[in-house]
């Protein structure tokens, strides 16, 4: 447990440093925490934060920055909330995010995530009912067949299969007509329990070709789902804690273009309550000592299908970030919930 001046000390080496970007010395400390303690004092207080691994000391200075756990005590304990900090800011989020097509809002989302924080955007897309409303099959060349699936909300999904026999369009326009007088506006489980049950009763190459449909459905629901929107990417470009480590940037750009870890970092983020902040690689997810998550699930009609929040280094004003992310997760609830 820190006493009063201790966390009153690490409470300013923070905000200094958040600010300035600069290790923050003791007479830096001293002048800026409005405390009337001796040079001699405020080292002993940071030596004491330095061995509790709160603040950690650059060999190319003098002065004090604050290590992830230090941050990460500033903002459980520390961090004052301001109602009024966005300011004319939040103003783009209300007029841009309007109720319309649910990619665009979401795209929207991540572009203004990135523009008012000046690093990084990241929005998943709701997630869609694996429900089709049309399917079709093309013949493409022999044993070569297209299947076109039109979802309700007029998405269309397109995949080339092959087949063990040659099809003649004749038999690959049974089996679309079979499916869709049957089983169309069913959920793509419920049609592969029904097809599991009435195989026999269907013509056996007909009967596979209508189960390898539901599977090509299913799998390109389940990609549509894993679908991350990121935004602002090059920003980290211009931060002073990345630009002069070009590995920890190359590793930065591959999580951006492979996803995977995001998405997983964003799933757990989906089944919090409100702003979630992962610091210095906390969310064993995402792995970047260097790195700070701000998340915060987003809903329809009350109900939660997706995750949204800015990626950037740990040295970022966490105050305005909470609230960036915050009044835009409720921005985007709303512009999604209105039909």
């Amino acid at each position: 447990m820190l006493d009063e001046r201790s966390k009153s000390l690490l409470k300013t080496l923070v905000e200094r440093y958040i600010a300035d970007g600069q290790p923050v010395g003791s007479r830096t400390l001293s002048k800026a925490s409005g405390l009337e303690l001796s040079p001699a004092t405020i080292r002993n207080v940071m030596a004491d934060l330095e061995e509790l691994g709160l603040i950690a000391s650059p060999h190319t200075s003098a002065g004090r920055i604050p290590t992830a756990r230090g941050y990460r005590l500033f903002v459980d304990t520390m961090l004052t909330a301001q109602p009024a900090l966005l300011g004319a800011d939040a103003r783009p989020i209300e007029t841009q995010l309007q109720p319309d097509q649910p990619q665009r809002v979401i795209a929207s989302a991540a572009h203004l995530l990135s523009s008012l924080s000046s690093f990084v955007g990241v929005v998943t897309a709701p997630r869609k009912p694996s429900v089709f409303h049309h399917i079709e099959f093309l013949r493409l060349g022999e044993r070569r067949v297209l299947v076109i699936m039109v979802s309700p909300d007029g998405d269309v999904q397109n995949r080339v299969i092959f087949t063990a026999q040659d099809l003649s369009q004749a038999e690959l326009a049974e089996a679309s007509n079979r499916l869709n007088a049957h089983y169309a506006g069913l959920t793509l489980e419920a049609v592969r329990e029904r097809l599991r049950s009435e195989v026999d009763a269907l013509k056996g190459e007909i009967g596979l070709l209508m189960n390898t449909a539901v599977q090509v459905g299913t799998e390109a629901l389940e990609h549509e789902e894993e679908r991350v929107v990121i935004s602002g990417e090059r920003n980290l470009l211009t931060v002073q804690d990345f630009n002069n480590d070009m590995g920890s940037l190359r590793r930065l750009f591959e999580m951006f273009e492979q996803k995977t870890q995001l998405m997983r970092l964003l799933d757990v983020s989906s089944r919090a309550e409100g702003v979630r902040i992962y610091i210095g690689g906390e969310s064993q997810v995402v792995p970047f000592e260097e790195l700070s998550i701000v998340s915060a699930p987003y809903e329809v009609d009350g109900q939660v299908v997706g995750t949204l929040g800015v990626i950037g280094p740990t040295r970022m004003a966490y105050d305005r970030m909470i609230q960036i992310v915050d009044i835009t997760s409720r921005m985007v609830s709303n512009a999604l919930s209105q039909k």
